[in-house]
């Protein structure tokens, strides 16, 4: 009917047919068209965000991961990084001659500039982790302050990833940073050149609208913001796009498991100004840190994308939109803050100050008295993920 769609859209329809703004006939037409063929997600969703840092990190040869699936140049890419594994061997290229604080940095730059997912965050924070680099979640933060939001793309924007591809692809989005003065272009690359010189060539396709001049941007600051509060003292993470409000205030509903919350928003249970908070989601309480799409998804379906906000110590699909505030730490499943929460408690949200609160309440003075849940599982896998698996703040690393 004239325009893309990709899953973000079809877990939102299933919102719309609920509230009765979309009929059975519209859900199973988008169900058909909204994957095509292979590939990964079709916006800046977290494979394709992930795509784009494994370039942008320099552990990828510039503009082989961002190659649509059904391209003709897909197996020619997949054939050369085969070579290129072996040359790697005979030169003696390592990840940890590439994975310096720098890499990391401009990572996060492209991961902010283009309105990447926020389980980037997890990821980069756990490699960093692996590898001995500093690099936290107010490093991430400041990052994105000081980076323009230049991509317009899926789900907060208009575009799709093979539309940023036939624009110029994540070469020329690294090549307007590196000019910007907001990533640094002598950065090592897989390739044995910099960054630099991977993007020199970079080609902007004439008329494209899909990435921004950095004097043009679609918002001043890059889509990735760190939250702290009485509510997560060692942190949280949200996405803001050029849509999403960027305040909230209002009563908590409270749940301890997705699948509850998202049954309450599809019998109309959630109202404006409504704060859901989903708790006992997180690395161990999970256990897994599950993605809470479904349930973002289905208030965006409601007509609630504005009108309500979602707190979570779990995390989130990269097709979420709206003001959800995920990776809250510490977890409740470790007497977090989110375990001493009740439902009507007042919940405010600033994006421009970095706060979540919670108003009016002797959190400590609840949390006293805090039992942990007994869990549903005996042991096994599960129970030694749970016992191993540390804050979402450090990357949700195991030990």
């Amino acid at each position: 009917r004239g325009r893309d769609l990709t899953m973000g859209e079809v877990f939102e329809a299933i919102g719309s047919v609920a509230a009765g703004t979309l009929t059975e006939a519209d859900l199973a037409e988008m169900e058909q068209v909204a994957c095509p063929g292979p590939g990964g997600c079709g916006g800046q969703f977290t494979a394709n965000t992930m795509a784009m840092v494994m370039e942008v990190i320099g552990l990828s040869p510039m503009g082989f991961n961002s190659i649509p699936a059904v391209d003709p140049g897909k197996a020619s890419a997949a054939e050369r990084a085969g070579t290129m594994t072996m040359e790697m061997l005979a030169s003696d290229i390592r990840p940890s001659a590439i994975l310096k604080r720098v890499a990391f940095e401009n990572a996060a730059a492209a991961v902010a500039a283009s309105g990447g997912s926020t389980n980037a965050v997890l990821h980069l924070l756990a490699l960093a982790g692996e590898v001995g680099v500093g690099f936290t979640l107010d490093d991430i933060d400041r990052i994105s302050r000081r980076t323009p939001l230049l991509c317009d793309l899926l789900p907060g924007g208009r575009f799709t990833a093979v539309d940023m591809y036939a624009a110029g692809g994540t070469a020329l989005l690294t090549k307007r940073l590196i000019d910007a003065g907001l990533i640094d272009g002598s950065a090592l690359t897989v390739t044995g050149r910099t960054l630099a010189e991977e993007v020199a060539d970079a080609i902007e396709t004439p008329g494209q609208v899909v990435v921004s001049a950095t004097d043009a941007p679609l918002r001043s600051e890059g889509g990735l913001v760190v939250l702290r509060g009485n509510l997560a003292p060692e942190g949280a993470v949200t996405k803001i796009t050029a849509k999403t409000i960027t305040a909230h205030r209002g009563p908590a509903r409270v749940f301890d498991r997705e699948e509850d919350a998202y049954e309450a928003v599809i019998r109309r249970e959630i109202h404006p100004g409504d704060v859901v908070v989903i708790r006992y989601e997180g690395p161990r309480g999970g256990p897994g840190m599950r993605e809470m799409l479904a349930v973002t998804a289905a208030i965006l379906g409601e007509g609630l994308g504005t009108s309500v906000a979602l707190v979570t110590d779990g995390r989130f699909s990269g097709a979420t939109n709206g003001l959800m505030v995920g990776h809250v730490a510490p977890e409740a499943a470790v007497g977090g803050p989110l375990a001493g929460v009740h439902d009507g408690d007042i919940i405010s949200i600033d994006v421009d100050t970095r706060s979540l609160e919670l108003e009016g309440v002797d959190l400590p003075g609840r949390l006293a008295g805090w039992v942990a849940r007994p869990q549903d599982y005996l042991g096994g896998v599960f129970a030694k993920y749970a016992r191993s698996v540390g804050s979402a703040a450090h990357g949700a690393r195991t030990s």
